[in-house]
């Protein structure tokens, strides 16, 4: 009986996921490659940014080893 239940609780979930997924609104190519460069471009300038800060700090903290 619970087993019954439970796989009828999991047909249910499926079956509620797939109608919201019906429901949104995908985005077009267009709008997806302009996203994509968006956040690689923001990936490239965050990660130059935390390596620049790094170096600094690296180089103050080899001055005060000395």
């Amino acid at each position: 009986m619970k087993s019954k239940k439970f796989f009828n609780k999991i047909i249910n979930f499926i079956k509620e996921a797939i109608a919201e997924l019906k429901k949104v609104i995908w985005p077009s190519r267009k709008e997806l490659k302009n996203s994509t460069i968006v956040v690689v471009f923001t990936i490239i300038i965050a990660s130059v940014f935390i390596g620049l800060i790094d170096l600094v700090f690296t180089k103050i903290l080899t001055l005060f080893m000395k």
